[in-house]
C-alpha cells in the first residue's frame, strides 16, 4: 500500500476552495442534518452515517455549536423542520471526462435546473443515471497529518521525515484498505462500511486523525492535454459553487504537467 495519485492534488484542491466559500458550512451543515434524519438518532455512537457526516465537518473546521444545531435541525418540525432530498448528477465534461455529482436538496427543479446549466456552459452533456457511476468506486478516506513520534506527543513532520513502512503497517492494523501521499498530510482508504472502525484504529495506536468522509474514487482515469484540463477545471469549479451539490468528482488524471499548469493559473 504505497505511491501517489494525482487524484489526491484534487481533493486538496477542493479542499482549498471549499475553505474560501461563504458556503462550505452551509454544505457540511446540510450533510449532518440529513444523516442524522436519515439515521433516525442524534447520537453519533449509534449512527454511523451522521459519525462519517460529523468527521468530515471537522476535518473544514467546523464549530461545534454548529454541529449541533444542524443536528437538532434533523428532528425539528414546522418551519425548523428539514426536507432534503438525496440526488445524484451524471455527466460529461470537455475531453470526454466524467463526473459523478451528488446532491442535498429541497427543490429538485432549481438543482437540476443550476447542473444543467454548469455543464452546457462549460461545453459539457448532462447525462442519464447510471451512465458514469460505474467508472467510480465509493470508498472511506481519512485525512492524517504526516506524523513522528516524540515521547511526549505526536507531532506534525513538516520535513517529511516520517516512516513510511511503519506508517503502512500502522494503516494495515487498522483495518484501512490503502493510503495515498498528499503532500503534507497522508490519505488512507477504507471500505465504506468500516471508514469509523479504521478512524478508532488509528486513534488507538496514537495517531491523530484530521478528518474523514465518504468518497468516491476513479477506477479509471481520462488523459487530457493541458488545455483541455482548464476546461475540465472550469466545469469542476462551476459544479462546486452551487449550494445544493455537495460533492462533485471526475475522472481527469492529474499529471504533474497539468497540476504545474493549474496552480499557475
Amino acid at each position: 500500500m504505497s505511491g501517489h495519485s494525482k487524484w489526491a492534488t484534487t481533493k486538496h484542491r477542493k479542499a482549498a476552495q471549499d475553505a474560501k466559500r461563504s458556503a462550505l458550512f452551509s454544505k457540511l451543515s446540510r450533510n449532518i442534518t440529513v444523516a442524522a434524519k436519515e439515521g433516525g438518532d442524534p447520537n453519533p455512537e449509534n449512527n454511523a452515517s451522521l459519525a462519517a457526516a460529523i468527521e468530515k465537518a471537522k476535518g473544514y473546521s467546523l464549530p461545534k455549536d454548529k454541529i449541533k444545531t444542524a443536528i437538532d435541525k434533523a428532528f425539528g418540525t414546522g418551519k425548523d423542520a428539514a426536507n432534503y432530498e438525496t440526488l445524484t448528477y451524471e455527466g460529461y465534461g470537455p475531453a470526454g471526462v466524467a463526473f459523478y455529482c451528488e446532491a442535498l436538496t429541497d427543490n429538485r427543479n432549481r438543482t437540476a435546473a443550476d447542473v444543467a446549466a454548469a455543464f452546457r456552459h462549460a461545453g459539457g452533456s448532462l447525462g442519464t443515471p447510471g451512465c458514469v457511476a460505474f467508472q467510480f468506486e465509493r470508498k472511506g478516506q481519512i485525512m492524517v497529518e504526516k506524523i513522528i513520534p516524540s515521547e511526549e506527543k505526536k507531532v506534525a513532520d513538516k520535513l517529511n521525515a516520517v516512516d513510511e513502512d511503519e506508517f503502512m503497517m500502522q494503516v494495515a492494523e487498522a483495518g484501512g484498505l490503502d493510503y495515498e501521499d498528499d503532500d503534507e498530510q497522508w490519505l488512507v482508504y477504507t471500505d465504506p462500511s468500516e471508514l469509523m472502525s479504521v478512524v478508532a484504529g488509528l486513534e488507538a495506536q496514537g495517531i491523530e486523525v484530521k478528518g474523514a468522509e465518504l468518497t468516491r474514487v476513479p477506477s479509471t482515469y481520462t488523459q487530457v492535454s493541458v488545455s483541455d484540463a482548464a476546461k475540465v477545471m472550469r466545469l469542476f469549479d462551476r459544479l462546486e459553487e452551487l449550494e445544493d451539490l455537495q460533492n462533485v468528482y471526475h475522472t481527469m488524471e492529474m499529471t504533474d504537467e497539468i497540476v504545474a499548469a493549474l496552480e499557475e493559473e
